[in-house]
This record gives structure tokens, C-alpha cells and sequence, in this order.
């Protein structure tokens, strides 16, 4: 049930990575559900990670391992978070059976893990799996690997980009899985991106803290950060020139080719929520901060009143202002004004003289709208991407380990 989902299209290859998937078992059975990454000599790896208290194990071993690392491995299907020791080991020892089956060090390999919590990883499947991965990887392999990494989505999502940079052109695909447990605290359920621009260590690390606060740190589908949250740049370097080491022009070049492949995965994820049936932008203007707008553009996305009602396509206003008005106690209403896309529902924190029932029910019967807040307390702005809460959604959550 996803919300004007575009497909996958050709994905580019990018010099220095290449990646297998193959049909585990690790939980699902006839489909794809592990992925491999592999680099070569000089890639530097950087990431950001749930903050989830509750953190999996791989989010531990990864988090660890950042920088020099030559290989990825992914499962989907169980999380292998709250396993204690031995999901600890479970993951170091994923991570050894795929460095002696690639020829790298135990240290040099990542583990990232999706799926359920609180059970402990099937060890052969695993094993057979990354086997067969590594026969199958290639350097068109990404389109498997983003069928590989999915649990409730109901379809895989990758984009590949191309731009200038400090003179040359830079590629990058990209790819993500992550339908429900979204509102990321750094990145979404899991996400890699790998781009053929020369880094260095720092600048691979900065880039991803970078990008994700543009795009991942701006959706949520239910205001639930996972326990598993991971978003992973690769640099292979191979597009030639002086590695970026840090602020400065062909940073700032490199950032902007790469924010709209970014952006592009963070709304695919919101139009593949589960049970989603509408694609809303929560635009949050003139606020005094762009942490006040955040938190008046959170609040409005996660009120289950304002989510059941964008699924009814109701144009229940009161239900916006209550969410407005609890996210920050020290606003002032009568210069509040509120837009559904552009028909303009409240001015001053009353209703518009121009507004009509059937306009703002108009507007929320689309499949794509804009809720746009504006607080008239100052010059800044922030964007959120969300969806509605739907029977579905409670279908699928209610069923999910049946």
C-alpha cells in the first residue's frame, strides 16, 4: 500500500564496490535476505548510529569499527538486538566467517542486522548465506542488495545520482529499507550509500552526519526509533583527485550532489510506510529556531488524532492547533496561521474568513499534501516528511511475528 512509490530504475555501478545477496532462510524463506559489501584497498567507511538505548549488537561491532572497513554484511529478517553476550558474539562471528570467506581482516567487516528483536540469530543460515553472496557479488549487484535488506516494505528502494565535484564527476547509488519503527534519531532503519568521490576518513564520517540531518532526520512513520538504526557512506576514491578532507568547496560540492539522492530515499521510505495511503510534507515557518520548528512539525506528525484524521482525509483543523499549541506552551495563537497546501484554514489562530469545508476536504482527499504552520515568531524553517495511520498500519504490527 504504498503512496506513489516510484520503481527502482537502472542503478549505477560504482567503481570499487561490489555486492551479493542470496536466500539465507534467516527467517523468511524463498527470497532474498542477506547482502554482502565488499570494497576495495583505500574505501574509508563512515556512519552514523541509533541512539536507541536498546542497541543491537551489530550497531555495537560496526560502531567500532568505522573508518578502513573492506566489507559490509546485512540480514533481514531478525534484528539480534537484546541478545545480550551472545548476540555480541553472533555478530563478531558473522563478521569472521565473511572476512575468511573474502580474504580480509575480522576487523575490517561490519555487520548490520533487520528484523525482529529478542531472538538470536540462526548461525548456519547466516554462514550458508554469506557464502553464497560472496559467489554472487558483482558490481550491478545493488538492486538484489536493496531486495535483500527489506522486511515489511513492500518494495525495494534505490537511486543512483551523478554531479561535478572539485571538477570531476563523482557517481552514487544508494539504497534503503524501512516501512514501520521510523523516526530516526540519525538515520532510518538501515541505509548505505556508496559514491566513487576520494575522501578521507574524517570527511566520510562528517558527510553522513551531514547528509542524514538533511533527509533521514526529517521523516517518521510512527515516531518509533529503531534499535537498529544505520546509515553508512562508502568512498572507493576511484573518481580520482585529492581525497576531501574536510569544509570547504568540493565538500560543499560533494554534500549537494549527494542531498537529493538522500532526500529521495528519506521520501520513499515515508511513501512505503506501513499501511501508508498519504504522503504528507509538514513545512513549519517563521519559528524562532529551527529546533522549535522541529518540535512543532514532530509533534504535529506523531498526534495519532492528526494522523488518524489525514487517513480519514478529514479536515478536522482543531486537531492541527491542538498540536501546534502543545508542542511549544509559549506560543502565541493570534499570530498563528495554517495552510493546507494553498488553501489557508486558520489566520491569527481562527479560522480564515476565505475558508470553506469542502476546500480543506479537497485538499485532504489527495494522495500528496502540504501542512504548512506558520508560527510568526522569527525567520526559521524546518521540513518533515510523514504518513497517516491507517487499519493497515495495525494489521501489519499486529501480525508481524505470526
Amino acid at each position: 500500500m504504498a503512496v506513489n512509490l516510484p520503481p527502482m530504475g537502472d542503478l549505477t555501478p560504482i567503481d570499487g564496490i561490489v555486492l551479493g545477496a542470496a536466500e539465507a532462510g534467516v527467517r523468511y524463506h524463498d527470497r532474498l535476505d542477506l547482502a554482502v559489501l565488499l570494497l576495495e584497498p583505500g574505501s574509508v567507511v563512515g556512519g552514523v548510529f541509533t541512539r536507541n538505548a536498546f542497541c543491537a549488537a551489530p550497531v555495537v561491532v560496526a560502531r567500532e569499527r568505522l573508518g578502513g572497513a573492506r566489507a559490509l554484511v546485512v540480514n533481514s529478517g531478525n534484528a539480534n538486538a537484546a541478545t545480550g553476550a551472545r548476540g555480541l558474539a553472533d555478530a563478531r562471528a558473522t563478521c569472521a566467517h565473511l572476512a575468511a570467506r573474502s580474504g580480509f581482516g575480522e576487523q575490517e567487516v561490519l555487520p548490520f542486522s533487520t528484523g525482529v528483536i529478542g531472538e538470536f540469530l540462526d548461525m548456519d543460515a547466516m554462514r550458508g548465506g554469506i557464502d553464497a553472496a560472496v559467489a554472487n557479488a558483482r558490481p550491478d549487484g545493488w538492486a538484489d542488495a536493496a531486495r535483500a535488506i527489506m522486511t515489511t516494505d513492500t518494495a525495494p528502494k534505490a537511486v543512483s545520482v551523478q554531479g561535478r565535484v572539485d571538477g570531476r564527476t563523482v557517481r552514487a547509488t544508494g539504497m534503503v529499507k524501512g516501512s514501520g519503527m521510523i523516526r530516526p534519531d540519525m538515520a532510518t532503519m538501515l541505509a548505505f550509500l556508496g559514491t566513487d568521490a576520494a575522501l578521507t576518513a574524517s570527511a566520510v564520517n562528517n558527510l553522513a552526519r551531514d547528509l542524514a540531518e538533511r533527509s533521514f532526520n526529517r521523516l517518521t512513520i510512527d515516531g518509533d526509533t529503531s534499535t537498529n538504526d544505520a546509515f553508512v557512506v562508502m568512498g572507493t576514491g576511484r573518481a580520482g583527485g585529492d581525497p576531501i578532507s574536510g569544509a570547504g568547496k568540493a565538500y560543499d560540492e560533494l554534500l549537494d550532489v549527494l542531498t537529493p539522492l538522500v532526500v529521495e530515499l528519506a521520501e520513499r521510505t515515508v511513501r512505503d510506510g506501513e499501511g501508508a495511503t498519504k504522503f504528507v510534507t509538514i513545512r513549519v515557518e517563521q519559528g524562532a529556531s529551527p529546533a522549535e520548528c522541529l518540535k512543532v512539525a514532530y509533534t504535529i506528525a506523531h498526534s495519532p488524532l492528526v494522523k488518524t484524521a489525514l487517513f480519514a482525509g478529514d479536515p478536522n483543523w482543531g486537531r492541527f492547533c491542538m498540536a501546534i499549541g502543545r508542542s511549544v506552551p509559549s506560543l502565541e495563537p493570534d499570530v498563528v496561521d495554517l495552510y493546507l497546501d494553498d488553501v489557508q484554514v486558520a489566520s491569527g489562530g481562527l479560522v480564515a474568513d476565505t475558508y470553506t469545508e469542502a476546500a480543506g476536504a479537497d485538499v485532504m482527499a489527495r494522495d500528496e499534501f502540504t501542512v504548512r504552520v506558520v508560527l510568526g515568531r522569527g525567520t526559521a524553517s524546518e521540513t518533515v516528511w510523514t504518513s497517516d495511520l491507517s487499519y493497515e498500519y495495525v494489521r501489519i504490527n499486529a501480525e508481524y511475528r505470526s
